[in-house]
């Protein structure tokens, strides 16, 4: 198919209300989004992304009160998540209604909602007048897409067309919650932290028995073609050749390292990781070596997604042995 350049979310919704896909921004990472009530629209977004059909999506909503269009119902806990984080990087499992596909859930009967935060986002949902089931703008398993660039790397003639905005503020993906149990779980961190969570609802559980509802968490995610290396400090870092660093701590032969990024604190390591990765696989880099980070706030979430892509089949955790 060709794809369609648009930076008008109104001509974008034309497309959603036809039954075709569309990349568009979030806060997040760039989404790929489809009318959550067509199962064949959003059969679509599994063939685009070579998605496996059993991991779910999470469904875009423009307002709060829209989430009972897509769930059978909003428990006390979800309520006051929604109140305190909605619109914003926050995803919450409840109950599906029976009006949503089991396309869109992988076949589960519980469903993933957010209100992203993003005006353009906001502005195509409030203009499409429907929910949107949208992973992140990628081919699966690659590095999340944080600008329209990199999804256009990815899906140029795979979609029919692409919502072109401002680079992703936050760079990482949403913290998922399930909030179908009397206690809320935390299947995936993101940039609302478990710490800030808890302020809300104090008893969070972490007992991991429902991740399966949680998209992103059953699949390889988030690994470039180039070999990952998690070091504890800048410092223990041993370049093999064609080597690429990230990190917050400047590495002593930073010159021996083909591409180098050095991050001013955490919000800018999350924020500009995926793209990194990116950077270095265009660049033919083969191993990046990346700076582990205290897991707490931001840095939970940061660490998840560096944990995964060293642990993808592509690549390997170092041993500093």
């Amino acid at each position: 198919m060709k794809t369609h350049y648009t930076e008008d979310p109104v001509e974008a919704a034309s497309f959603i209300r036809d039954g075709k896909l569309v990349v568009f921004p979030t806060e997040t990472v760039y989404g790929l989004g489809a009318n959550a009530l067509d199962d064949a629209a959003v059969s679509q977004i599994y063939d685009a992304k070579q998605r496996p059909d059993s991991n779910p999506l999470i469904v875009h909503l423009a307002s709060i009160k829209e989430a009972l269009r897509v769930a059978l119902e909003i428990p006390p806990s979800a309520q006051l998540l929604m109140e305190a984080f909605f619109p914003g990087p926050l995803t919450l499992v409840l109950q599906r209604h029976p009006s949503v596909p089991k396309i869109v859930t992988g076949g589960l009967d519980t469903i993933a909602v957010r209100i992203p935060s993003h005006p353009t986002a906001l502005e195509l949902l409030k203009t499409a007048a429907l929910p949107i089931a949208a992973p992140s703008a990628n081919l699966s398993g690659r590095p999340s897409a944080t600008s329209w660039e990199s999804a256009a790397e990815d899906l140029h003639d795979r979609v029919h067309c692409i919502l072109c905005g401002d680079v992703a503020t936050i760079g990482l993906e949403s913290t998922v919650v399930d909030c179908t149990d009397q206690v809320p779980v935390l299947l995936r961190p993101g940039a609302i932290s478990l710490e800030s969570l808890t302020a809300v609802i104090s008893e969070f559980s972490s007992d991991a028995i429902h991740l399966h509802r949680s998209p992103g968490m059953l699949y390889h995610h988030y690994a470039p073609d180039a070999k990952i290396r998690l070091v504890d400090a800048s410092s223990n870092v041993l370049p093999e050749d064609n080597a690429g660093y990230i990190g917050l701590g400047v590495p002593s032969n930073v010159s021996s390292f083909r591409k180098c990024l050095i991050a001013k604190d955490i919000e800018d390591y999350s924020h500009r990781l995926f793209e990194f990765f990116r950077t270095c696989d265009r660049s033919g880099v083969e191993v990046i070596y990346c700076e582990q980070v205290m897991p707490v706030d931001l840095g939970r979430a940061l660490m998840d997604r560096l944990e995964k892509a060293a642990t993808s089949t592509k690549s390997g955790k170092y041993d500093e042995s």
